[in-house]
């Protein structure tokens, strides 16, 4: 469903963090518009603006007092070539519908950051020749839009390529030493150990490099996580990683770290409610962490009808909720009390052991729509199929209905 950052010294990079200093982007973007400070850039929740049912923007800042918002995500061409497009389709060299977005956020007060990469599609890292096309595709997008911050989000199966991290990391060092103040964060993959071999690679690659973005976040959902307590172990344990791999103390170690969370039921079936994301918060503020964000603002709002608990969705959270529930904890972060609401409903995740279709067959040949349980969930089979275990992935022939 995903799919979730000229270099300072470690002392400058947590004075500005620590701050909130307005960023500054090179003064030939077009379009470029008055900073945010940069805790709203560490806070900004991820939104689709093309796909999954965008919600506008305007509505959830009036009800909420958000400010920014991370667009996702900037792909290579799904034809091949090292240009820019939302979602490997649409161009950014003459997209419309996007800047029609960003130019909607701007004129309530707002800004946006953009986040490139995410779990699915081509990565322009993969594809342009080295890290100087790379981040010479990337300035296309900050010039386009006037960016003042920017996501890298790398995880799987970029991150397992050597080449294209190497080229990524490259680029995030070229553009931020040619904006100068670009607010720059990176996103990987969470376990409970922090993150996996891949993610330390990626973190030994910017060493390596003396690139020092403004954060690394994990995202610390769809790996075996269960809510709260699960997340802040794995980011006390992320803290140790940044200390051990850059030199850090622990204080700057968490001023380069972030947290990207999933609100609601994950891919994988974990849940994480309204409370858990106010634990985590509680964390991340004690903690003087850098970022707090989330995947995504096209879920933050109740599965109608109600499905509460029993399917992953897109553009729902599968948790009951009002409107924008999650985005408040962003602002939150930024520090800035949300507008007063409706006391939010206690959340009510289906049970299991409750509803099961009949057991799936080895056999048995099943087509588009057709259910079965296996492993105590219900499936829903995608197209024509024989012999595939039921198994949770965006890309296989089983959809994960939810616990039974």
């Amino acid at each position: 469903m995903r799919r979730l950052r000229a270099c300072l010294g470690a002392a400058a990079a947590v004075g500005l963090a620590a701050a909130g200093t307005t960023a500054l982007v090179a003064g030939s973007a077009s379009g470029a518009t008055s900073a945010l400070g940069n805790r709203w850039y560490a806070a900004a929740p991820y939104l689709m603006p093309l796909d999954n049912d965008p919600p506008d923007p305007a509505a959830i800042m009036d009800a909420t007092g958000l400010k920014a918002f991370q667009l996702a995500f900037v792909l290579a061409p799904n034809g091949g070539g090292c240009s820019p497009t939302w979602g490997g389709t649409a161009a950014v060299s003459s997209d419309t519908a996007v800047q029609s977005v960003v130019n909607t956020i701007r004129a309530k007060g707002g800004d946006v950051s953009v986040s490139i990469g995410g779990y699915g599609g081509t990565k322009l890292g993969q594809v342009c020749s080295d890290a100087a096309a790379t981040a010479a595709a990337y300035q296309q997008v900050i010039t386009k839009y006037g960016l003042h911050a920017i996501d890298f989000d790398l995880e799987e199966p970029e991150y397992e390529n050597t080449a294209a991290i190497k080229n990524e990391i490259g680029a995030a060092k070229i553009l931020q030493q040619n904006n100068p103040g670009l607010y720059v964060s990176v996103t990987t993959a969470g376990t409970a150990d922090g993150t996996g071999w891949f993610g330390k690679q990626m973190l030994l690659e910017a060493k390596s490099q003396g690139f020092t973005p403004n954060n690394f976040s994990i995202m610390p959902f769809d790996g075996g996580f269960s809510g709260a307590a699960s997340q802040t172990g794995a980011l006390t344990n992320f803290n140790q990683i940044l200390q051990s791999t850059f030199g850090w103390d622990q204080a700057t170690a968490y001023a380069h770290e972030g947290f990207s969370g999933m609100n609601g039921r994950s891919d994988t079936g974990e849940f994480f409610t309204q409370t858990d994301f106010q634990t985590v918060l509680d964390y991340a503020t004690g903690h003087n962490m850098d970022r707090f964000t989330f995947w995504s603002l096209n879920r933050d709002r109740q599965c109608t009808p109600a499905d509460n608990g029993g399917r992953t969705s897109g553009t729902c959270s599968s948790v009951a909720q009002n409107s924008w529930d999650f985005a408040k904890y962003s602002v939150k972060f930024a520090g800035v009390t949300p507008p007063s609401s409706t006391p939010t409903p206690t959340p009510t995740p289906t049970p299991p052991g409750t509803g099961c279709k009949p057991a799936w067959s080895s056999t048995a040949v099943y087509t588009a729509g057709n259910e079965v349980s296996y492993n105590n969930h219900n499936w829903k089979a995608k197209w024509w199929t024989q012999n595939e275990t039921p198994v949770a992935s965006d890309w296989g022939v089983w959809q994960d209905e939810g616990a039974c």
